[in-house]
């Protein structure tokens, strides 16, 4: 008897892991207030800053792991002026950061010590979470400063409470005025997809006068979002904000995961689509205090930003402002560790010139990697290569991609194509 024919392996989709995902500010997000990372602040920040280098600067980034102990991590970053003769003014930067870190899966309990040759010199930072109960408590202590003229160059502590649609904390400084106690406060809720928030920030007002009773002190914003927060999920996010009672900011992202037909013939004959992420923002700054007497351009800045990450290894992204215009381009070779090069360009349309900047990143912690189906095309451990069988191709149409995506269902995927914690 003759053997029987092989089944022809099924077509795949290609699924390349996303450029920083997730974000290095997600690792230190329980030193912050929740008010000052939601309503798609978080995304925004990391789609207008990425790669986008300042003019004539460069900056390059190391961050590494030891194979024998992964709670421990280095991050050491060298920034400055790409000129030999700069102007004083610019020096160069450098500071290195050393992080113990408790659970390697959970990045919300940790120490670190952060070294630079700017203010501070050397500062400590911790914060202990407990998800069980939802508390945390957290603290930064200046070990070395060249001057200590503020109360919160002694020390701050805070303490927080999380659920998944709620986050409450204040922070307050030892030695600290009774007004001023506490430094700042928060209280962000969720109801289904909308999110209201408040902040409370004593700055303004004299001590006769009780602080909270100033509205210049106060922050609230409102913002709807949709989406899993995983990077293969599909996200919108919409933001109304009145800060200090005097700026009116309006901000919307949306993250896009888009199919598309490939015809490489460096891969399989099987792989016909390979995922593309696109991300787009906006964000709208305007004053609202009816001070006239400062009505000029400057008192409004509006800025839009779009990337588009067509495979594992390139990144383009663009920002165009009031005042400038912005193109990055970043390529990442997924060795071990990973090594990405950035150039950025930024067009100045009050001066009239064209300036570029470079910046180079090796990354050994965060453990994406562009792993291959099994020769024998079963998937006996999680790939980023998930078959196309149910993915419909329309011409003009949007693709879909029918998985457990879409019902919630993260447990098969990778670590870091999961969202992160269901953690206000």
């Amino acid at each position: 008897m003759g053997n029987a024919p092989t089944k022809p392996p099924p077509p795949m989709v290609l699924v390349p892991p996303l450029f920083d995902f997730p974000p290095l500010a997600a690792r230190t997000r329980m030193l912050e207030s929740s008010y000052d990372l939601l309503f798609g602040k978080l995304a925004l920040r990391c789609l207008f800053e990425d790669y986008f280098e300042e003019a004539k600067q460069f900056r390059t980034r190391i961050m590494l792991k030891p194979i024998d102990d992964p709670h421990v991590d280095l991050i050491a970053t060298v920034a400055g002026p790409l000129n030999h003769k700069p102007d004083p003014a610019e020096k160069l930067v450098g500071n290195a950061q050393f992080r113990w870190q408790s659970d390697v899966d959970d990045p919300h309990t940790f120490a670190d010590l952060f070294v630079s040759n700017t203010d501070p010199t050397l500062l400590m930072r911790a914060c202990a979470y407990y998800p069980k109960f939802g508390f945390g408590a957290f603290g930064f202590l200046p070990v070395l400063l060249k001057e200590r003229k503020f109360s919160e160059d002694y020390g701050l502590f805070g303490l927080r409470y999380g659920s998944s649609n709620l986050s409450v904390g204040a922070t307050l400084v030892p030695y600290s005025a009774g007004d001023e106690l506490p430094k700042t406060a928060w209280l962000v809720s969720k109801m289904g997809r909308l999110t209201v928030g408040v902040q409370y920030e004593p700055k303004f007002g004299s001590k006769d006068v009780a602080r909270y009773k100033n509205l210049a002190n106060w922050s609230a914003a409102i913002g709807y979002g949709l989406g899993s927060g995983s990077p293969l999920s599909p996200s919108f996010n919409f933001g109304l904000e009145l800060a200090k009672n005097s700026q009116f900011i309006a901000s919307f992202y949306q993250h896009v995961v888009v199919q598309r037909r490939v015809k490489n013939p460096i891969e399989e004959k099987e792989v016909v689509g390979i995922t593309n992420y696109i991300d787009f923002g906006f964000e709208l700054q305007t004053k609202v205090d009816g001070d006239k007497s400062s009505n000029n351009v400057h008192d409004s800045s509006f800025q839009v930003a779009a990337s588009w990450q067509a495979n594992k290894n390139f990144l383009l992204k663009g920002k165009v402002g009031l005042l400038s215009s912005s193109i990055a381009l970043a390529f990442k070779s997924w060795w071990k560790p990973s090594f990405t090069l950035s150039i950025s360009a930024v067009r100045d349309r009050t001066r009239g010139d064209t300036t570029l900047g470079f910046g180079i990143n090796v990354d050994n912690i965060r453990e994406a990697s562009y792993e291959r189906a099994d020769p024998n095309f079963v998937m006996l451990t999680p790939s980023k290569e998930h078959l196309a069988e149910g993915i419909h191709w329309k011409s003009g149409k949007r693709p879909l991609l029918e998985s457990d995506i879409n019902s919630g269902n993260f447990e098969g995927m990778p670590k870091e194509l999961r969202p992160l914690n269901k953690l206000l």
